[in-house]
């Protein structure tokens, strides 16, 4: 393994802090002491650049950019098995909110390297946050890189910046004093967005404050992959953070916002390198932060303790990830 493009890591200490949350979806609940273990993690998410230098040590070919296999889909037409993938579009006005059909589309030929299909690209965007990566696809890169990706007790943790409590990472108010401290939507969603700091869709990682570890885009941005397998609230988080780590788990006093996609079938890659497994569309892991996308009168996730499930095959363009390793 060489990476050549040295990526800053963050020491996040371990200890005991409050996790979850009671004042917004209920999957975050019940609010719980977890514990983890001093860890590293990526100061900023992978980029366009990072995950570039990737593909072409390892000619990786991500899920998004493989037809589906005609022996497993017959009943589908070739046109119907073309790779692609879900790409947002603003709707031309006001639309149900409860239908996110109306602005998710199935584009043909989307994927990592063209995030809205093929007249679409990113050589200008090497520090965006690389996106149309499904599970599979991230975990892949974590492993080449010597990492792995972060569970969500970790990832809570590190965008928490040690202060417990807060509604949003940086305190109790969305914008205090009026400053806008992440990358989300600006405006009427999902048909107008006046940008974030000038940016509508993704930012150049960093372009907003770190938080108190030194992170930036823990909030905002892109939603980001974590190891941990999706529940409908915190139950089983409790008991596993019991059993395992002896932690407290004493309680205190809807939908994920990102639909994915069916990107198809995965295996190690065209390279033959065996550095993923296939994406099971039956299992859904946790996302956390919030995008680019987050909208108060949709979608309040721009929150520590908020949390989104994704199958393991969904790649959109809003949704990214970051690697962690032991300390």
């Amino acid at each position: 393994m060489t990476v050549t493009t040295e990526v800053e890591m963050i020491r996040i200490p371990g200890g005991p802090f409050l996790m979850g949350s009671e004042s917004y979806y209920p999957e975050e609940a019940p609010v719980f002491r977890a514990t983890v273990a001093a860890f590293e993690l990526d100061k900023h998410p992978v980029t366009n650049r990072q995950f570039s230098e990737f593909t072409d040590a390892t000619g990786y070919v991500t899920v998004a950019e493989r037809p589906l296999d005609a022996a497993e889909f017959p009943q589908l037409s070739v046109a119907e098995r073309a790779a692609g993938s879900l790409a947002f579009h603003p709707t031309d006005g006001p639309v149900d909110l409860r239908n996110w059909r109306a602005w998710w589309a199935w584009q043909p030929g989307a994927n990592w390297r063209h995030p809205f299909g093929p007249d679409s690209d990113i050589s200008d965007r090497g520090k965006h946050p690389v996106v149309q990566v499904c599970f599979a696809d991230a975990a892949a890169y974590a492993r080449w890189a010597g990492k792995r990706l972060p569970t969500e007790v970790e990832w809570e943790r590190a965008a928490r910046g040690g202060v417990d409590g807060r509604d949003f990472a940086w305190g109790d108010e969305l914008s205090p004093n009026g400053q806008l401290l992440a990358n989300t939507w600006q405006g009427s969603f999902p048909y107008r967005n006046t940008g974030a700091s000038g940016w509508v869709g993704t930012s150049p990682v960093g372009s907003f404050p770190a938080n108190e570890f030194g992170l930036v885009d823990m909030i905002g941005n892109v939603w980001e992959w974590t190891s941990t397998a999706f529940t409908t609230d915190h139950q089983a988080q409790r008991a596993a953070t019991a059993n395992l780590l002896g932690a407290s788990t004493q309680p205190s006093a809807g939908a994920g916002c990102g639909d994915g996609c069916m990107c198809g079938p995965s295996d190690s890659g065209k390279s033959g390198l065996s550095l993923g497994s296939a994406p099971n569309p039956a299992v859904s892991r946790v996302t956390k932060g919030g995008s680019h996308l987050c909208a108060p009168e949709y979608c309040q996730r721009y929150r520590p303790a908020a949390r989104s499930p994704q199958t393991e095959d969904s790649a959109t363009t809003h949704l990214g990830f970051r690697c962690a390793r032991d300390a």
